[in-house]
């Protein structure tokens, strides 16, 4: 009941406060209550605000530790996307050269990522790419990149495919000369150039010649037109039946990210459209050399330091005068030589 009733008195008090305004009636008693127990308010505050501010401390300082968790794990996401940009830079470019070279054979091809390296199958240099008969991969089809020849599908699984590598001693492909039209075989030699033996002994090679795959019939496994390499050497002793070439592919076995499946072949052998343009041959520099004469040219300086014209006067000039020993000697000199000559004579 006491509960009761100073709930009741609490309400009332309020009730008047509230309609009494500025003029409230218990105004007073509020003035004389804060002047009672502000300090004791303001001593209880001073007591419980350390205790307050460390259990601020505490909870502010789980919100910054999340808040320097969240900022490292962004700058981390920065810093894996910078480089993965670098990366995919350099993977863009790659798929422009593919697609450049797919349009100028007409080649139809689908991308692919190389996603293992090894020998997968047996072979020692083989490539496993991440698409397979579910993306319409099969057995022998014709691999390239923006380079050129990169190899042949051998083996094909639901989502993977092995590549075996241009550059493997079990992989030959049917070569052609660029504008001769020679034919060969080219054969991978590993780390090596490629071994090409020319149908034709007495085929007119020369150093930085170029070859494309001949094509194989109904298109497998190799499509016609794709940049095999550039010659390096030619074995000089070429016998009448063939001709031994050597061959540095244009494809980089050992970096290979991005390649192409040639899933349609051409409608017409492109040739040599596939190939990129030669490089400009620069201009050999041409010296001149200027020479300025010498004002003493035609002249031979005396031994007394007089000097007397290279011309064929006679030795014994009778206008010389007598008395200048300069002259008199310069023609005992002349006239020595002179002698010394009739005799070797």
């Amino acid at each position: 009941m006491l509960l009761v009733l100073l709930i009741a008195i609490a309400f009332a008090l309020i009730t008047v406060d509230i309609r009494g305004g500025e003029g409230s009636p218990v105004d007073g008693a509020r003035r004389a209550a804060a002047t009672v127990l502000g300090p004791v308010e303001n001593g209880v505050a001073s007591a419980v605000d350390p205790v307050g501010n460390a259990i601020g401390a505490v909870r502010d300082s789980g919100e910054r530790h999340n808040r320097i968790a969240a900022l490292q794990k962004e700058n981390t996401e920065l810093k894996q996307r910078l480089g993965s940009d670098d990366r995919n830079r350099s993977r863009v470019r790659e798929l422009d050269k593919m697609l450049a070279k797919a349009g100028a054979g007409q080649y139809g091809i689908k991308g692919a990522e190389v996603i293992a390296i090894g020998a997968a199958q047996g072979f020692s240099w083989t490539v496993t790419i991440d698409i397979g008969a579910n993306d319409g991969i099969r057995r022998d089809m014709t691999v390239l990149n923006g380079d050129g020849l990169v190899g042949r599908v051998t083996t094909v699984g639901p989502h993977t495919a092995t590549v075996l590598l241009a550059n493997d001693p079990d992989f030959t492909v049917g070569t052609r000369m660029e504008k001769t039209d020679e034919l060969g075989f080219a054969t991978g030699q590993g780390d090596q150039p490629l071994s090409v033996q020319l149908l034709n002994g007495k085929a007119k090679v020369k150093k930085g010649d170029r070859l494309v795959t001949f094509g194989s019939r109904k298109d497998k496994p190799f499509v016609p037109g794709v940049p095999v390499g550039q010659v390096v050497r030619v074995d000089p002793s070429g016998g009448d039946l063939t001709r031994t070439i050597y061959v540095r592919p244009f494809v980089g076995f050992t970096k290979l990210d991005i390649v192409g499946v040639v899933v349609e072949a051409p409608r017409e052998d492109p040739r040599d459209a596939v190939l990129p343009p030669k490089p400009k041959a620069e201009p050999t520099p041409t010296v001149t050399v200027t020479v300025t004469p010498s004002p003493s040219d035609g002249f031979t300086s005396g031994e007394d330091g007089a000097d007397t014209e290279n011309a064929d006067a006679p030795v014994d000039d009778p206008d010389a005068p007598s008395g200048d020993p300069d002259a008199t000697a310069g023609t005992d000199a002349g006239a020595g030589t002179t002698g010394q000559a009739d005799d070797q004579e």
